[in-house]
């Protein structure tokens, strides 16, 4: 033999594998330079990315799946590899392969190990952050403990359904509201069961169906919310009251809702009614007369947005009706700490209507009546609230066009001296004698305490200066102070004093100043 035919079959011998083990294919060498064994790192791969992660788990689970697979259909009848097998050989039979290690599963992931608890802990404060919409969907389709943990009626507590085609033509919204209409009625049995808060967003024709499924799968229900919604109808509201026995909070505002509608479920939900929103309209006239008839008498908000214990009729040309003689006047609203009548024009609330409101709340902390020039002092004088702490009784812009009243002032000071903290009298026709007198009564407050006036808004109105500094000398924490044209004022303290500082400043002026008005 040569000598390079020899060193050549040398070669080949000691690069040959040993007996009994096969040769390494391509794929092996490749896994085995990205995770070498006893390197500490094992391999997980999916459809779009290879991850090489830390950890104690097989090198090679993904060769081991393989080769598994590959061996199970090896031994399925009807193959290839079992066909050849059939045909008779002369040669022998091969020995035996060793029995191969027992193959560890696949890792199932961290989601699966998760407790449902925790699950449930975590899906909660997401939802409390962002709603149960869309995440709740999307988590469902993760794995199947996730899906378990988003069906949980417990998560699904706030909902708000708006069809996808609201904005589109009729037609298209139509379809839009029935075919999301058919998947609630899956959904509300099965998820909705523990339902508290609802919100319907743009329902046009299908709201009063889906009301109808509130009020057979909801009986948790305690506030509802109708924005930009149509085709409401009494019946539709009176019976989710019945059916829903929690609902204490109604929110309508800019929808069309009749007036009868509401006044129906006001007297169905009767006295664990709590708050109610509207939006002004010539309809409201309605709402307010089933109310002040008694019809809801723990009721402890009515107003445009969120507060506590508070009655706001902000910009309401509200025409009181006069009650017949027969008439006896109901509970009243015994929680009320806030009425607010205010409007920029002539409201026509008087005295008996605002007696009618407050005859039964002794709670009152804060009454706002400007614009409302028929109310008296008189009438304020009547009400049965002790510790009143804000008065607003200015006429903005209208002072000119009213016969007001020249006296009286005095019986709001009287009374009240002790606890207001602001008083505004800006537009009233108060002489400027009475004026001195209601603002005496801060200076003699019972037990010789400091009053605890911090704002006064005397704006357009006839204080002389001799009023002005016994009433700034009296209040020592008063902050804001509003001088803007009082006609009996010298010239250049017709202005708004803001700040302590410029209120003690004002006082030094006053005494500083000729008596004399400009």
């Amino acid at each position: 033999m040569a000598p390079g035919a020899a060193r050549r079959a040398r070669r080949r011998v000691r690069g040959a594998p040993p007996a009994g083990v096969r040769a390494r294919s391509a794929e092996d060498w490749w896994w085995d330079r990205l995770a070498p064994s006893g390197s500490g790192y094992h391999l997980l791969q999916s459809d779009s990315m290879l991850l090489v992660l830390p950890g104690s788990g097989p090198a090679r689970a993904r060769a081991h799946r393989r080769a598994a697979r590959r061996a199970q259909r090896l031994r399925l009848p009807g193959s290839r590899a079992t066909a050849a097998k059939a045909k008779p050989k002369s040669a022998p039979a091969p020995a035996p392969a060793p029995t191969p290690a027992p193959q560890q599963g696949p890792d199932p992931g961290w989601g699966d190990r998760i407790p449902l608890e925790i699950l449930l802990q975590i899906f909660g404060l997401l939802v409390a952050a962002d709603g149960p919409v869309p995440f709740l969907g999307r988590a469902a389709r993760v794995c199947r403990r996730w899906h378990e943990a988003a069906s949980q009626p417990a998560l699904w507590h706030t909902v708000t359904l708006s069809p996808p085609l609201a904005g589109r033509p009729t037609k298209a919204g139509a379809k839009a509201e029935k075919k999301l209409l058919a998947s609630l009625e899956w959904f509300m049995p099965n998820r909705f069961s523990q339902l508290q808060r609802l919100t319907l967003i743009h329902w046009k024709s299908q709201v009063h169906a889906v009301l109808k499924l509130v009020s057979e799968s909801c009986p948790r229900l305690t506030f509802l919310k109708l924005s930009d919604c149509h085709g409401v109808t009494p019946d539709t509201l009176t019976g989710l009251a019945r059916a829903c026995p929690q609902l204490h909070s109604l929110d309508i505002q800019h929808s069309t809702v009749e007036s009868t509608a509401v006044v129906s479920f006001l007297e169905e939900v009767g006295p664990r009614m709590r708050k109610l929103w509207l939006t002004c309209s010539s309809q409201t006239t309605a709402i307010l007369g089933a109310l002040l008839s008694s019809c809801c008498p723990q009721l402890q908000l009515l107003e445009p947005g969120p507060c506590s214990q508070v009655l706001r009729l902000l910009n309401l040309g509200w025409l009181p009706k006069p009650p017949g003689r027969a008439a006896t006047p109901g509970p009243g609203f015994p929680s009320l700490e806030e009425l607010c009548l205010a409007g920029p024009t002539c409201s026509f609330v008087s005295d008996e209507a605002l007696g009618r409101l407050l005859h039964s709340s002794p709670n009152l902390r804060l009454l706002d009546l400007r614009g409302c020039a028929r109310i008296t002092p008189a009438g304020l004088r009547d009400l049965p609230c002790r510790e009143l702490e804000q008065l607003y009784l200015g006429l903005y812009g209208m002072s000119d066009r009213l016969t007001l009243a020249k006296e009286g002032s005095p019986l709001l000071t009287e009374k009240w001296a002790h606890t207001l903290r602001e008083l505004d009298l800006s537009g009233q026709g108060f002489s400027e004698k009475d004026l001195e007198q209601a603002l005496a009564a801060f200076s003699g407050t019972p037990g010789g305490s400091q009053p605890a006036l911090c704002s006064l808004n005397l704006r357009g109105t006839r204080v002389t200066p001799g009023t002005v500094s016994s009433v700034i000398s009296s209040c020592p924490g008063l902050r804001f102070l509003n001088l803007e044209s009082c006609r009996c004022l010298p010239r250049g303290l017709k202005r708004a004093y803001r700040g302590p500082e410029h209120v003690q400043r004002c006082l030094e002026q006053l005494l500083t100043s000729p008596a004399s008005p400009s």
